[in-house]
């Protein structure tokens, strides 16, 4: 959790210092801006190909090159003179974050039974949502009150405790054999069905919250204080929406990622119908809001159950998806807003998110074929039995969701 929170707080940071970093390194602001987008777009490109070559490497020893990476890299940029070297060693840690999202998660949810692996995701979550609502605020002020390089440096100090806690604690084993390794229910369909719709998600959700400041400012008609505010509010939203959708995960895991594109629909839609009446506005940000952070959460959790495969790669494969979509949905956004203007954005955006929701309901409605996967299974069950965490049957990989 520390460490998701680190990675997260490392990627979103920029945002916060844009002018400060823009003023100490005499670049423009856009400029500054390319470093989180560019840091998307590595994300996006590498999380499949190093999930790949990773494969084999037992998870403590990737996990603990991972987050040297995000020590090094944050040091690097703490120190960072010029754009250049603080652009490389963002790209370093992008790099990191890449293969993290897609080795954390069958790691942290192999450590407990399969019918308690929701809530663990939906921790993990959690942490990842704090990174906005409290390590971005707080390296923000932080970098007010002294230089902008400072919370940088704490961030490697972070890395340093969750590197040094996991080298020491985590068990070392293959990875063909972590008790998370493979689908529970593995289905081919069903993983291109949510990987299309969580991509198709993506890119609607960033179609306009990339534009969300101007919105607030030109439509709603609020004050810049007024839309920093609501800012907090945006992410306190979107923390609750991952701890509740949490909570749920283990008991209606379908529903959930249903629950939240719809709300994500709604929110948008209810942006570009009624925006312009402050009170609506805000009740339709929180549901955007409520609805971001759970979108990804429960394709993530989706993932754990119908991976065709290897669940690491089915996880870097969605991360990658995701990460394409926002890229793709910040840049849809800049165009509609060159032919037309805010209000389209997140009119374009809500439209793409309700045909999120069709694909999904779509896939349903032409269930695939269950992947059986009896190597798997059997190297559960072997790893269950010797370790005595939990006992598993040598049943249909279905069986194990059940």
């Amino acid at each position: 959790m520390l460490a998701a929170f680190t990675f997260n707080t490392a990627e979103n940071l920029p945002v916060g210092l844009l002018e400060l970093i823009s003023q100490s390194l005499r670049v423009s602001v856009s400029a500054v801006g390319l470093l989180v987008t560019g840091y998307g777009v590595m994300v996006a490109v590498a999380s499949l190909p190093l999930a790949h070559v990773t494969r084999a490497v037992p998870r403590r020893h990737v996990l603990t090159a991972l987050l040297a990476a995000l020590v090094v890299s944050s040091l690097v940029a703490a120190l960072a003179t010029s754009y250049g070297l603080l652009l490389v060693a963002r790209l370093l840690t992008a790099l990191a974050q890449a293969l993290f999202w897609a080795v954390m998660g069958p790691v942290a949810v192999g450590l407990f039974a399969p019918e308690v692996r929701g809530r663990v995701v939906g921790a993990l979550s959690v942490a990842g949502s704090l990174a906005l609502v409290l390590g971005v605020p707080a390296g923000t002020w932080l970098g007010q009150q002294s230089h902008w390089q400072v919370p940088v440096a704490v961030l490697a100090g972070l890395g340093l405790i969750s590197l040094v806690t996991i080298a020491v604690l985590l068990p070392t084993s293959r990875p063909e054999e972590e008790h998370a390794a493979y689908g529970t229910s593995p289905d081919a369909r069903r993983f291109g069905t949510v990987l299309a719709a969580g991509a198709l998600s993506a890119t609607g959700a960033f179609a306009g919250y990339t534009y969300i400041v101007t919105f607030l400012g030109d439509v709603s008609g609020f004050s810049p204080s007024t839309v920093s505010a609501l800012f907090v509010v945006f992410g306190v939203a979107c923390l609750a929406g991952v701890s509740v959708t949490g909570v749920l995960l283990d008991r209606v895991p379908h529903a959930a990622l249903t629950t939240a594109l719809a709300t994500q629909a709604v929110g948008m839609l209810g942006l570009y119908a009624a925006g312009a009446r402050p009170v609506a506005a805000v009740v339709f940000l929180v549901l955007m809001g409520g609805a971001l952070g759970p979108v990804f959460m429960t394709t993530q959790n989706e993932m754990l159950h119908c991976a065709p495969g290897r669940t690491d790669i089915a996880l870097a494969a969605n991360s990658g998806a995701y990460n394409a979509g926002i890229a793709a949905g910040a840049a849809l956004g800049g165009l509609v807003l060159q032919l037309a203007d805010v209000r389209g954005a997140f009119l374009v955006g809500g439209l793409l998110t309700v045909g999120a929701c069709a694909v999904l309901l779509g896939g349903r409605l032409l269930p695939g074929a269950p992947l059986r996967a009896p190597v798997a299974s059997s190297r559960l069950t072997a790893c269950a039995d010797e370790t005595g965490v939990t006992s598993l049957s040598q049943s249909h990989p279905s069986d194990l969701g059940r």
